[in-house]
């Protein structure tokens, strides 16, 4: 496992709209993920307006994410969940399921999804990952996200002075 994560980026100031979807299944990890992650958005973006969406199941958070990308246009969404492997492939199918889903979304939408489903073989590894502080994926999730928002500003501007529209 990978211990660097993310470098923290530059504060932005400007107001950006923040969508979260949070399986509910698992909650104490879920719930950390969560936690480290709207903390860390708060402090590098804390202009952010976040709006978090809890789902039964990881298996729901696709449907959910991509109700919100129709409807609320959110700079960036970002996805949690843990799927904690078990004696048969339900967590495997489950977690690939999630994966090309919100690939496809975030494709689709044009719009940034991060995806923090964690499918993990045990309970240490979902600790490790979602209640640790050296590598909380909830607070890279953040970082990620507020990269992402810089990012696709900065393309936005950029091609909006190449073709000389004001909103590309």
């Amino acid at each position: 496992m990978s211990q660097h994560g993310p470098s923290r980026p530059r504060t932005i100031h400007e107001p950006v709209s923040i969508a979260i979807v949070a399986s509910l299944y698992n909650n104490t990890y879920v719930q950390g993920l969560l936690d480290a992650g709207c903390e860390e958005i708060n402090e590098i973006a804390p202009n952010a307006s976040i709006t978090v969406y809890r789902v039964p199941g990881a298996f729901e958070i696709p449907v959910c994410a991509e109700m919100v990308l129709r409807h609320s246009l959110p700079d960036v969404l970002i996805a949690f969940g843990v799927i904690i492997r078990g004696a048969t492939e339900h967590g495997d199918l489950v977690g690939a399921s999630v994966t090309d889903a919100l690939q496809r979304m975030a494709v689709a939408h044009c719009t940034p999804v991060v995806h923090e489903v964690l499918l993990v073989s045990s309970e240490e590894q979902a600790r490790e990952r979602c209640l640790g502080e050296s590598i909380n994926r909830g607070t890279e999730a953040g970082r990620v996200a507020v990269q992402m928002i810089s990012l696709f500003n900065k393309m936005r501007a950029s091609f909006a002075g190449e073709t000389g529209m004001e909103d590309a």
